[in-house]
């Protein structure tokens, strides 16, 4: 069909209220009841195939750990190689498929998400990784659904990029899928991220080896349900739970391994990218490496700060989500003119939350994912109960009997430099320090250099030369940086997400600069008459030189 196609204009999904009396709350009420009442089995999605390995591994409610949903299989290092055999397989037909085509599928999936499956995604998401009705809305619901919508247009954006031509000259630019598969490797926290590594680089023609996180595959299931609706060709994404070993040895040392999209720790990214280097001899083309990793996200007030608005942004961007986010605040610098109001409206806002279940919309605060995460934490709490310069104001207790639950905590320190102002925790704990009103300057100072990560950050203030101070001396402090708001809670299409230093590559999720690094650009020139003459023009000899020659013969 010769014909250039506009594809619907995206606008981010609304957010549903969930309020008594609505019929999302009766309709996802409904859904999460039949959910828990029954188990399910989750396979291997690989090629054409649902595979059933010889490992069940249960899934449970981080709130409700006696409690079984269902059982996933777990895949080993020959489930990997069969996953990228099948993607391999799927790559020439997928990547020459026409792009109004692949963009069609994924259009599906978003609408699919936003109308018949909304309820069950949330619903999974609630019951997998325990998020309130709101954080799964936000999530699951609304930002996977962003994800799908403003890829396509983004890609059209991509595809749209073309050089000038010159007289004669028709210059174009064919943006060709990666050469190799795509290994995506996804966190439990977000189920929107999650969908995003494995269907961006899809998008753009790739195919996928998607390894979910086992504590995520609840949700990830109806994930693959949709797309598979939707048209998604076999192959084209394929989905393997299993160890990270299993498939980082198998993966990495693949010569067709093309690029990593990943969301993650630090510390397992760096050693990805260490053991991509040690193979780079294997490949055929160096891989593209996209990685989101930790974060030790600030909020800093200065002293002309809205005290309520402040407070509330520590409440929200520390607690939502029981600080299981990349962006949560973890340490909070308060000027020593704010602090006892701060502190009060903080420790009022706490002692009004309710922690428990999801299936109760009343709980402000659910569990943490797993018991490896809440004995972490706790060792931190216990930690700062023991140390002379900290002090815990709120929270500090914990429960782990039917749920991973942790009460938001607050720690107070004295010490710049404390352990947990610097080391990423992943959990509802929160460290404040106070610091003297005076010397705000000093204090963006300590800010920057604290931590080695630079993911989200948030600066208060009233005083328009202090946020313009701020804003230069944490320029690099932070990919995603809010004024007199909290750190969390990014907008595909309005801040697109990521961060830099030891927080990743920053190539920005829910913008085109993503997209970009998975195509390989191909220029083609054409020349329209072509010369037929080696000579060029500077070769020939001056008329006054062949004129004197001549003379000197005569």
């Amino acid at each position: 069909m010769n014909s250039t196609y506009q594809v619907p204009t995206a606008v981010n999904e609304p957010v549903l209220s969930y309020a008594p009396g609505t019929k999302e709350r009766e309709n996802l009420k409904r859904t999460l009841k039949e959910l828990k009442s029954k188990q399910i089995e989750v396979p291997l999605y690989i090629g054409e195939k649902e595979i059933k390995s010889d490992k069940k591994v249960a899934m449970r409610p981080p709130h409700d750990h006696q409690h079984v949903l269902g059982y996933y299989y777990q895949g080993d290092t020959s489930h990997v190689q069969m996953a990228i055999d099948a993607a391999l397989a799927a790559k020439a037909k997928w990547g020459n498929f026409s792009w109004e085509q692949r963009a069609a599928i994924f259009l599906k999936a978003a609408d699919l998400l936003a109308g018949p499956y909304r309820a069950k995604i949330n619903a999974a998401t609630m019951l997998g990784q325990s998020k309130n009705v709101f954080q799964a809305e936000i999530d699951a619901a609304c930002e996977l659904i962003d994800f799908l919508r403003f890829n396509v247009q983004f890609m059209t954006e991509i595809y749209a990029q073309q050089p000038i031509s010159s007289p004669g000259i028709w210059n174009r630019l064919e943006y060709r899928p990666l050469e190799g598969f795509v290994f995506a490797v996804t966190p439990f926290n977000f189920t929107a991220i999650a969908s995003n590594l494995c269907c961006a680089p899809a998008l753009m023609g790739n195919t996928v080896v998607w390894k979910p996180s086992d504590k995520q595959i609840y949700s990830a299931a109806v994930i693959m349900e949709v797309l598979i609706e939707a048209g998604l060709p076999a192959g084209v994404i394929n989905m393997v739970a299993c160890k990270s070993a299993s498939a980082s040895d198998t993966v990495f040392s693949h010569p067709d391994f093309a690029g990593i999209h990943f969301t993650g720790s630090t510390s397992v990214f760096q050693q990805m990218w260490k053991k991509v280097g040690e193979n780079i001899h294997k490949y055929k083309t160096y891989p593209r490496i996209v990685g989101e990793t930790g974060g030790k996200d600030f909020i800093i007030a200065h002293p002309s700060s809205n005290v309520d608005a402040f407070a509330t942004a520590i409440s929200r961007g520390a607690f939502e989500y029981q600080g299981q986010k990349c962006s949560a605040a973890s340490r909070v610098y308060v000027p020593s003119n704010l602090w006892d109001a701060t502190k009060a409206k903080l420790l009022k806002d706490i002692a009004s939350f309710k922690i428990g279940t999801t299936e109760d919309f009343t709980n402000f605060i659910n569990a943490v994912i797993d018991e490896k995460s809440f004995d972490k934490l706790v060792s931190y709490i216990e930690k700062a109960k023991a140390d002379k310069d900290a002090e815990i104001i709120a929270g500090g207790k914990y429960d782990k009997s039917k749920g991973y639950f942790i009460q938001p905590t607050v720690i107070l320190t004295t010490n710049p430099k404390y352990t947990t102002l610097c080391e990423e925790l992943f959990g509802p704990v929160v460290t404040v320090y106070v610091y003297d009103e005076t010397k705000f300057e000093e204090t963006l100072d300590l800010v920057d250099t604290t931590s080695p990560y630079a993911l989200t950050g948030a600066i208060f203030s009233q005083d328009r030369y202090a946020l313009d101070m701020a804003m230069k001396k944490l320029e690099n402090a932070a990919g995603n940086l809010y004024i007199n708001d909290k750190p969390t809670g990014a907008v595909v299409g309005q801040q697109p997400f990521g961060g830099a230093r030891a927080s990743g590559t920053n190539d920005k999720a829910g913008s085109m600069l993503n997209l970009l690094r998975w195509v390989s650009p191909r220029t083609i020139k054409e020349t329209f008459t072509p010369p037929t003459d080696y000579r060029y023009p500077f070769l020939q000899e001056e008329e006054i030189k062949k004129t004197e020659e001549k003379a000197v013969k005569v």
